[in-house]
């Protein structure tokens, strides 16, 4: 995802999540690749809203705060559109950014939703003329993003030297919860303080 607009979007979004056993490996070939730096590595708290009876989830709905450094981004993305058979997870998603999250959890809550999942990350944003890559140090291990055209995505796949069968299409929050299943953690949020880096199963990192 790009952070760096400072405007409403409201966009179609196209993305693979895939899992890194050599971070630092991956990220040395994006330079080569015609990638540039957008952001370095920068903190990134999640908070996702719901009903208490879990309407948006039933639908596929996501609402989210996220604080990335001192920016603060309101995210609503709507349901999946790709199929199970698609390799790539495509959905709507607006976002904008705001002053200040807290006040607006706040009404939230007044409106009858809840907190019902935060997680964190240290993001990377890479990016060339046509999409995004974000490389991800997470409590359960590391992921890059890559968000862009099927067609783009695919292509840099290939130069990655990432196989359409490692592409993820699963959300951080169902990665975690498959981490819990395996992993038997009593966590409840996907965050540092909870788990911390060490806690991570060797197949999660």
């Amino acid at each position: 995802m790009d952070m760096t607009g400072e405007t409403a979007t409201d966009k179609m979004e196209t993305e693979i999540k895939v899992r890194l056993t050599d971070r630092a490996g991956f990220t040395m070939k994006l330079p080569a690749l015609g990638f540039h730096l957008l952001t370095a590595e920068t903190m990134e708290r999640n908070v996702l809203f719901d009903k208490p009876d879990g309407e948006l989830r039933q639908h596929g709905e996501l609402l989210r705060i996220r604080q990335y450094g001192d920016r603060w981004i309101l995210t609503y993305k709507a349901p999946v559109e790709s199929s199970a058979n698609s390799a790539h997870k495509v959905r709507a998603e607006t976002e904008t950014e705001i002053e200040d999250g807290r006040p607006l959890a706040a009404i939230f809550e007044r409106l009858g939703f809840s907190p019902i999942f935060v997680y964190e990350k240290l993001r990377t944003e890479w990016a060339d003329n046509e999409g995004h890559v974000v490389v991800d140090v997470t409590p359960i291990g590391d992921f890059a993003e890559l968000e862009g055209s099927s067609e783009w995505i695919d292509r840099i796949a290939v130069k990655l030297g990432i196989s359409p069968a490692n592409y993820m299409k699963a959300s951080y929050g169902q990665l975690f919860q498959d981490w819990k299943l395996a992993t038997g953690h009593a966590a409840a949020n996907m965050t540092f303080a909870e788990i911390g880096h060490e806690t991570a199963s060797p197949a999660a990192r």
